[in-house]
């Protein structure tokens, strides 16, 4: 008899392990869908390699969007916001982590930290933006195709880098472009080629330095100094966080900086094709709302571009760094004082 009970106990303690790993494989896989109408919280692990300004923004449209899409914060979604600080290693720790607290979704924001996800997960559904190459990242087969768990948008427009290149060689005297990157970051180096692609066909040359931590960034920028006429700031991770470094040196010695993105422009750059971070955090959002409600899964979300590209010129920094208005780029850009 007590050994019955005994088989009969493990028996039932089996089942309870099996249900439980059935209902959590199913939230896995289709996202958290009916979460929110039974009224309960769904979590979202967050996780960003660096803090500035353009991934905070990023943040911030993605919140806006789960917002409208039903999902307030401290009613129904609850958000586990951790930063790594640079750090490859840390990244994947938070990644791990939210996999083993069994979050219903994980916001990436960076090439990094959407790798790290993916490699602790191919279940959990997971959403980046500012990833600048997705394919070449192994996050994506391809940019018409999502992956079996993960999907979002990309922080690199089609056009901004031939446009970029386009405005240097038409609207300046420049003949030598300086670059500063991250040889380690991946999205960089893919940037960088991009735009050794795009002058192909200008006279312009090339001055490239590459540089590991922030600490780093301010000796580069000197270090071009007398080597390049303008200086072109891809969005790399390291050297956007440390972006007021350049700006000092290109203001003291008059050398445009060119930026790969809008929030850097506030920040001193003089000009940039590109779009505000917010609105692809925003697109970011409304996928998760769309996997949180079950409507959707992840592979059927292709990835997106950013929806909108402009050129935007800082008056203040082109004084600051000697350059003179023209007014034919009244009809190009927008600008901001």
């Amino acid at each position: 008899m007590e050994g019955a009970i005994k088989r009969l106990s493990v028996l039932m303690f089996v089942g309870m392990l099996a249900l439980s790993g059935c209902a959590k494989g199913e939230r896995a896989t289709n996202g958290a869908k009916g979460d929110e109408k039974e009224g309960k919280t769904v979590t979202i692990g967050v996780t960003q390699i660096i803090q500035h300004p353009s991934l905070d923004a990023a943040f911030n449209g993605f919140k806006k969007a789960l917002e409208d899409g039903g999902f307030k914060e401290g009613e129904n979604v609850k958000y586990d916001v951790q930063n790594a600080q640079g750090d490859m290693n840390n990244s994947q720790t938070i990644a791990n982590n939210f996999v083993s607290d069994g979050v219903d979704l994980i916001f990436a924001n960076s090439t990094p930290s959407a790798q790290s996800a993916l490699n602790a997960t191919k279940e959990i559904p997971i959403v980046f933006t500012s990833v600048t190459d997705p394919v070449g990242a192994g996050l994506v087969p391809s940019m018409d195709q999502a992956g079996e768990n993960i999907t979002g948008t990309t922080d690199s427009h089609p056009d901004a880098i031939r446009k970029t290149i386009q405005f240097i060689d038409e609207q300046t005297d420049a003949k030598t472009v300086g670059l500063i990157y991250n040889a380690g970051e991946q999205n960089s180096v893919a940037q960088i080629e991009k735009v050794k692609d795009a002058a192909k066909n200008t006279n312009l040359k090339f001055v490239e330095t590459s540089v590991s931590t922030t600490a780093e960034v301010k000796q580069a920028a000197e270090s071009l100094v007398g080597k390049a006429d303008v200086l072109y700031i891809v969005t790399d991770n390291t050297v956007v966080s440390a972006i007021e470094s350049v700006v000092s040196v290109a203001n003291e010695r008059k050398i445009p900086v060119f930026a790969g993105e809008l929030d850097s422009l506030k920040r001193g750059c003089f000009a940039a094709y590109g779009f505000d971070y917010y609105d692809i955090g925003y697109q970011a959002g409304e996928m998760a709302v769309a996997i949180l409600k079950g409507e959707k899964k992840p592979s059927e979300i292709k990835p997106e571009y950013p929806s909108k590209l402009k050129l935007v010129i800082n008056k203040q920094a082109a004084e600051k760094q000697g350059i003179k208005l023209k007014p034919e780029w009244d009809q190009m850009a927008e600008y901001i004082e």
